[in-house]
């Protein structure tokens, strides 16, 4: 789910989803309210711990932030090498999902197809949005930390492809992060000074920012989503499959960068120099390509890692009520 977080267009909800861990932990994020403050203050930290299902909580996200800082790492690798490979790769395991996820839904009614629609034609929409321009401002930084955990709570819904959409993608899941991984490395080789702390700290402050609107975000989603799935699960469901659907617009894999240009036709840049991607231009495959073929064959790469996914679910709870 981190790596998968990191990654625009993907959801780590759908991987949750997949790996049938996703209701747990939307119920798990929901017992975290004022009943299990009390039990905090009243019987301490341990009854706390059992209350909000922490060992659940604490393994999943302590896997999360290793694979943001591991996984992920590769996927930036990847994604400027073999950026084709990749997206085939999601693209697969988007379309794995659907049918894994829509498979066990049961009798379709007239309305669930509604909610289905619905769902797919807002997030086919929101994939063709025009991405706005950077903003360090600290309020919108909170709240870009709210929305980017939506699709850890909303699969189909990616996180990390709103954040493009408002701009801030580079700045707080690249530039902030690897500010933190540089200023920890100066501070455990004992070569931190004044000046190292002061250039850091502004992108420190802003990624601190952002992981308090990303932690309320988290909570706040959960409560709401719980809420919804009791009394309207098969409807919700059904926009979801209808997101998940509509997000393969985001992850189509044959795609051209569209870059900012000002009056005068020159790219336009960021403060780091780096070009600003506008939108992109899909377009159909080549035939005639080697590449269209390797990029199909990552294509099924990811949904045979889907079907392992589901495999693997399956015979672990085999095995439980075995």
């Amino acid at each position: 789910m981190g790596a998968a977080n990191k990654v625009p267009g993907v959801s780590g909800g759908v991987i949750a989803f997949v790996a049938g861990f996703y209701e747990e932990f939307i119920y798990s994020l929901q017992k975290i309210n004022n009943n299990a403050f009390k039990v905090l203050f009243r019987h301490g930290f341990k009854a706390f711990f059992q209350q909000v299902n922490g060992g659940f909580l604490s393994l999943l996200i302590t896997g999360m932030i290793i694979s943001y800082f591991s996984v992920s790492q590769l996927l930036d690798y990847a994604l400027v090498h073999y950026e084709l490979y990749v997206w085939s790769g999601f693209f697969g395991m988007i379309i794995g999902s659907i049918y894994y996820i829509a498979k066990d839904f049961g009798t379709w009614r007239p309305n669930h197809r509604i909610y289905l629609l619905i769902g797919a034609l807002v997030g086919l929409g929101i994939s063709f949005l025009e991405p706005a321009r950077e903003n360090d401002q600290l309020l919108f930084v909170f709240f870009c930390g709210i929305i980017s955990v939506s699709g850890m709570t909303l699969p189909g819904l990616s996180g990390s492809f709103i954040l493009m959409l408002l701009g801030n993608y580079v700045l707080l899941l690249v530039d902030s992060v690897n500010a933190l991984f540089e200023f920890l490395s100066f501070l455990f080789s004992g070569q931190m000074t004044v000046e190292i702390a002061a250039e850091h700290w502004p992108m420190i402050k802003i990624l601190g920012v952002f992981s308090m609107g990303s932690l309320f975000g988290l909570v706040f989603f959960s409560h709401v989503l719980a809420a919804i799935l009791k009394s309207y699960k098969k409807q919700t469901y059904a926009v979801i499959i209808g997101f998940i659907t509509g997000s393969l617009g985001v992850v189509w894999p044959w795609k051209l960068k569209i870059y900012a240009t000002d009056l005068s036709g020159a790219i336009l840049t960021d403060a780091k120099g780096r070009d600003i991607v506008q939108d992109f231009d899909r377009f159909l495959p080549d035939l005639s390509s080697v590449q269209t073929y390797w990029a199909l064959a990552y294509i099924l790469l990811g949904v045979a890692i889907v079907v392992l996914l589901e495999w693997l679910n399956k015979n672990k709870k085999t095995q439980n009520y075995g």
